[in-house]
């Protein structure tokens, strides 16, 4: 045989043996059918049968809770709260005399009880002052209405009153009060009081409130007479060590209105009087 026959026998023998070599290493990686159908993801029938992952954040035996029901809040939970709104001591004409101003209340956001009381105390001969106690109903977003009792004691005879008024915060930020009140034997009587707190510092506040009182019917036993009775112009600067505590220092400028000022005048004192004050605010 000669040189160029057995080269191209050679030739074709190598080329055989490749080709059977590709084949077998092509039927080794090749996946069979079923093996494929495997590969390509649950079947309908599975995915109906595969429960949903639980939210994050929640325990997979927790019922799933909508974002509205999260946000949700509890509006009928009670609570309760007691503020020395003023605790102050005065000089008023020579004398010490201690005043008060006090607020409770215990309810709901819509709806509370609320006991008031405030008065003034220089000695068991002098004394004034009142206690009222209300059911407060909210009826707009920044304003309830009030409905209770009333009772007026001190030097004088004491008086029980109906009450209906309103409380809340008027535009820039007043704190508003306004009452009218039906006593026994056809009496009447209205209270407004407006306060306002400017912020100097978080901490620091000034403080300016007014109040003014007004009769029906002439009360001489109680030196209480018909018209415009008295007003009542403070300014208190507060500083709250904690928000639960604030001392203050201030004026009050106390004035007797109309017949009132008459009958006091009559009875040989000032109708108008410049008091200093100090005291404390404080709640819980």
């Amino acid at each position: 045989m000669s040189g160029a026959s057995r080269f191209a026998l050679l030739v074709t023998a190598l080329l055989g043996v490749g080709v059977a070599s590709a084949q077998e290493h092509s039927h080794q990686h090749e996946t069979p059918p079923a093996s494929r159908a495997t590969t390509t993801g649950p079947t309908q029938s599975e995915l109906e049968h595969v429960a949903p992952d639980p939210p994050s954040g929640e325990m997979p035996d927790m019922p799933y809770k909508t974002m509205a029901e999260l946000m949700t809040m509890d509006d009928t939970a009670a609570f309760g709260k007691v503020l020395f709104d003023q605790l102050d001591w005065r000089d008023a004409q020579g004398a010490d005399v201690l005043a008060w101003d006090v607020h409770a209340y215990y309810g709901t956001d819509s709806s509370k009880l609320w006991v008031r009381t405030e008065g003034e105390y220089a000695s068991a001969a002098s004394h004034e002052a009142r206690a009222e106690l209300l059911w407060d109903r909210i009826f707009s977003r920044w304003w309830s209405s009030q409905v209770g009792i009333r009772h007026d004691f001190g030097e004088g005879p004491s008086r029980d009153w109906v009450a209906v008024g309103v409380q809340g915060l008027a535009p820039y930020f007043f704190e508003i009060e306004a009452a009218a009140y039906l006593g026994e034997a056809g009496r009447t009587a209205a209270r407004f009081k407006v306060e306002y707190e400017l912020l100097f510092t978080q901490r620091l506040i000034l403080q300016p409130e007014l109040e003014l009182n007004a009769y029906g019917k002439d009360d001489p036993e109680n030196r209480i007479m018909s018209g415009f009775s008295d007003a009542q112009l403070a300014l208190r600067l507060r500083y709250e060590v904690r928000r639960e505590i604030a001392p203050y220092i201030g004026v009050a400028w106390v004035r007797r209105l109309g017949k009132t000022a008459d009958l006091a005048r009559a009875s040989g004192k000032d109708p108008s009087e410049l008091q200093a004050l100090a005291g404390i605010r404080f709640w819980f």
